[in-house]
C-alpha cells in the first residue's frame, strides 16, 4: 500500500535520528540534528550559527560526500578560530 493511501493519521512518523547526525534539508543545507519541538526538527551548521527549524518530511541524511565536506567546513572554520 502507498503512503499516499494511507490517511495521515495512520502514518508512522519519522524516525527521530540521533543528536548531531548530518541532515540536509529542502534547501540543501547540511545540518546538524539538535533536537525535536513541536512536531518540528532543529538543525544547525557545522561551522556554528543559528539553528532553524524544518519539518520532518523535508529532510534527508546526508550523503557520505555531503558528511565529507561538512566536516572539512567546520574543521577548516576551527582552524580560523571562528565562533562554533
Amino acid at each position: 500500500m502507498s503512503e499516499r493511501s494511507v490517511p495521515a493519521e495512520r502514518r508512522e512518523p519519522p524516525h527521530v535520528p540521533t543528536l548531531g547526525t548530518l541532515m540536509v534539508d529542502a534547501q540543501e543545507r547540511v545540518g546538524e540534528f539538535r533536537g525535536e519541538w513541536c512536531g518540528l526538527w532543529s538543525l544547525r551548521a557545522v561551522t556554528g550559527g543559528t539553528e532553524w527549524t524544518v519539518a520532518p518530511e523535508g529532510v534527508r541524511p546526508a550523503s557520505p560526500g555531503e558528511r565529507l565536506r561538512a566536516q572539512t567546513a567546520r574543521a577548516n572554520a576551527r582552524s580560523r578560530g571562528e565562533v562554533l
